[in-house]
């Protein structure tokens, strides 16, 4: 089986994969202090309790946009599961996806593997709308190549920034509403419907401008944990893929093995 490593900016998603099927997903807050036992310690657990061996693993590939942890998640896999990773990022991996942009390196590693699967599944051109501690918006011309994007604030981190700001705005969850009303009428309505509705407007805004520069109906593919809430309420979003990242590992992996 194969071990791919998500390390994003909140969680550090370990999954399993079978060859071609996710068999097993676990997610961890990412610590830029945790060693490679501290890892082993809690993932060796969550592997018995599903009856999983270190000896199933045959291969790792690591992503990673905090450049911190990719040492002890390397001694992970090499101590631990007896295998070299593959780092996205490294020079000799080859992604197999054109990065057209000013400096390559800039590149959040989790938006070039979406990047590859989003291309390999769905075909291009496309945007994928990431919810993740940022929202972000990223285009694959229609002969495949990374062509840049947004970064914009997340949608939590929007919520965070609020609360802490403003000393009567209370801390409140991301939900759909369940009316298309714009109007608050209650604090916490007035910042649930302001946040939901105006990433909604943000998400349908942007997806117009970037179709309208690029000339061209490009499918808009979503993904991220918050992607199936707002793609449920506007018809901005074509299709949503919850497996994105982990999907771009694996075919990485193949292409590079």
């Amino acid at each position: 089986m194969l071990l791919t490593i998500d390390a994003g900016n909140t969680n550090t998603v370990f999954a399993l994969i079978d060859g071609k099927n996710i068999v097993e997903q676990w997610r961890i807050s990412t610590g830029d202090q945790r060693t490679a036992e501290e890892y082993m310690v809690w993932i060796s657990q969550l592997m018995a309790l599903h009856n999983r061996k270190t000896d199933d693993v045959e291969g790792a590939i690591i992503a990673s946009v905090v450049p911190q942890v990719v040492w002890p998640l390397t001694q992970l896999c090499k101590k631990y599961f007896n295998c070299k990773p593959m780092i996205v990022g490294a020079p000799d991996i080859d992604l197999g996806v054109d990065v057209r942009i000013t400096n390559p390196q800039e590149v959040g590693a989790d938006r070039l593997v979406n990047a590859v699967a989003a291309n390999a599944i769905y075909g291009a051109p496309l945007v994928i709308v990431d919810f993740g501690t940022a929202t972000t918006f990223d285009v694959v011309g229609e002969d495949g190549a990374y062509l840049g994007g947004l970064i914009c604030p997340g949608i939590n981190l929007s919520l965070s920034a609020l609360h802490q700001a403003a000393a009567k705005l209370p801390r409140i969850a991301v939900i759909a509403p369940d009316t298309d009303r714009v109007t608050g009428k209650t604090t916490q309505e007035a910042m649930q419907f302001g946040v939901f509705w105006g990433y909604v407007g943000m998400i349908e805004g942007l997806v117009d401008r970037l179709k309208a520069e690029h000339r061209e109906d490009m499918k808009i593919l979503a993904t991220g944990g918050l992607a199936p809430i707002f793609a449920n309420r506007t018809d901005a979003i074509d299709e949503v893929s919850g497996e994105l990242t982990l999907e771009g590992l694996r075919l990485i992996y193949e292409r590079n093995s």
